[in-house]
């Protein structure tokens, strides 16, 4: 039985609630809390006056200290793995959506960090130092994350403080730790191997020295207390970066990347390593431009060539693209599959179901204005790598090893960065690290059908003129990871390869098509 707390005040804050106001909440949840701290958390709750959703003043009770407390003295054992099942996963960690019954979990996902599965050092470590003692100099401003306990704390707090505040608070969800058992662990780990991709079991596995994972609201739904029966269909789209590099500091071995998005090159080197079969149409400055018919086209780029860019889901589950990170090229018989699936929702002739997806996509991105903002943060990088890198040498006193390679001349071009202050090469490194994460999140667009009995929802909403529907949607950033300043050198290397590997395949196309042109000339002839 769960505790009830019931608003009968008609002064203060509480009286901007027109009606009493009842939230019932699991024992589990309140533990060791008295009625009276959580009314004062109640009193606290402006913002929400014009709500009576439990399940949003859950999230907002979770965001609360007394919340926070609640959460971690929830401990989730070997009993509770059956309801936790795969969604999908990326490279640092995979993704369980909740399936059993329990108030406090219904609208939930979970995300637990991975580990290296060959890498016996990692394994037996427990969690690392959450961070370094030059993230604690990189990170002095933001107290609470330097004084993170661990990875998955961190990894939190580097959400709520540094990206909520930049990408706007109504879009970014940073979540809960909730404890779990490393009985619990084993478990999932047993329950989702035969889920994974083959290549991602071969590579990493639950990270079993994990005592805590992080709770978020599932964003391919639309919830309400319980979930509703009105369905909904989600959009997983991974942006990449929107903009090309203007940084003086690009030398002219790289000065394709002034031409060229780092998307686009880096296609060449996913072909060449055999992640995949097709290079991408998708161009991130289309999405980024702000055109409609540009938006429109990048859409639809992106579900010919999903990859692990573009994926969708129907009431939660997924219908479209790749539960491992990565999705096949969409054929006919896929493209089928999907449209026959879309019909529950978008009330349109046979064939026209997806075509109004990707306009709502569209119009959602077009009216929400979040790429106009997560372009804001990307362009925090306004060095590149091979500005920063250099910063980086800076602040860890060590020699620089991208000035070791280059002569005299070329040395000058970095000279600024080497006699810059500690707290300027400090800025340059951070505000790289920001965008770096801004590069590398994913958007979750939802929407739902609005019914007659839906005429006083508060969500942002698009007319489809074409079926002469309205749904309601919202927007969402996930994956807004903590980047590591340990990887800088990594992130130059990676450049390095992108560029070089982008330019090999276009002398190689070039050699082919000369190739091409003597032989078409030849049987011309002939």
């Amino acid at each position: 039985m769960g505790f009830t707390f019931q608003n009968t005040l008609n002064h203060g804050p509480m009286s901007y609630f027109e009606t009493p106001l009842t939230i019932s909440i699991e024992p589990s949840f309140v533990r060791y809390y008295l009625e009276s701290e959580v009314l004062c958390w109640l009193f606290e709750v402006q913002s929400l006056k014009k709500s009576r959703d439990e399940n949003i003043l859950k999230d907002e009770f979770s965001r609360h200290e007394c919340g926070k407390s609640c959460w971690m003295e929830i401990i989730l054992r070997e009993k509770d793995a059956a309801v936790w099942v795969y969604r999908g996963e990326g490279a640092a960690n995979l993704v369980l959506a909740y399936t059993g019954s329990s108030p406090t979990f219904i609208g939930k996902v979970m995300r637990v960090r991975k580990a290296p599965r060959n890498d016996a050092s990692a394994m037996k470590m427990r969690s690392p130092s959450a961070l370094t003692a030059h993230e604690h100099l990189l990170w002095k401003d933001v107290h609470d994350l330097i004084s993170s306990s661990d990875n998955e704390n961190a990894c939190q707090l580097f959400v709520h403080h540094v990206m909520k505040p930049l990408l706007g608070s109504k879009y970014v969800d940073a979540g809960m730790l909730v404890g779990v058992s490393r009985e619990f662990l084993e478990l999932v780990e047993k329950n989702v191997i035969c889920q994974r991709p083959a290549w991602r079991v071969d590579t990493a596995q639950v990270d079993m020295h994990r005592d805590s994972v992080l709770l978020m609201s599932d964003h391919s739904l639309f919830t309400h207390g319980n979930l509703r029966s009105s369905p909904s269909i989600s959009v997983e789209i991974k942006p990449k970066c929107g903009f090309l590099p203007l940084s003086r500091f690009i030398s002219e071995g790289t000065a394709v990347k002034r031409r060229i998005t780092r998307f686009q090159m880096h296609q060449a080197l996913k072909l060449h390593r055999g992640e995949i079969t097709l290079l991408s149409e998708y161009n991130p400055l289309d999405l980024f431009s702000g055109s409609k018919e540009r938006i429109h086209k990048a859409i639809k780029d992106l579900f010919t060539t999903p990859q692990n860019n573009f994926r969708v889901f129907m009431n939660g589950s997924l219908i479209f693209g790749g539960l491992g990170g990565g999705g096949e090229d969409t054929n006919c018989c896929i493209a089928k599959a999907f449209e026959d699936g879309l019909k529950s929702v978008i009330q349109a002739g046979d064939g026209l179901c997806t075509e109004n997806l990707v306009t709502l996509v569209a119009q959602a991105l077009q009216k929400s204005g979040v790429l106009d903002q997560l372009l804001v943060v990307q362009k925090l990088d306004n060095v590149d790598i091979e500005g920063a890198i250099h910063a980086y040498y800076e602040i860890t006193r060590q020699q620089c090893m991208v000035c070791r390679e280059l002569s005299e001349e070329q040395k000058k071009r970095y000279t600024s960065l080497h006699s810059a202050s500690l707290d300027e090469s400090l800025r340059i490194v951070k505000d790289y690290l920001i965008a770096a994460t801004a590069k590398d999140c994913s958007l979750m667009i939802c929407f739902t059908p609005r019914n007659e009995r839906d005429s006083g929802s508060v969500c942002n909403n698009i007319f489809l003129e074409s079926t002469k529907q309205t749904f309601d949607f919202k927007v969402y950033f996930i994956d807004l990871d903590l980047k590591r300043m340990s990887k800088m050198e990594e992130y130059y290397e990676l450049d390095k390869k992108i560029v070089s590997c982008y330019e090999e395949m276009i002398k190689m196309d070039r050699g082919r098509n000369s190739q091409t042109c003597k032989y078409l000339k030849l049987h011309t002839q002939i």
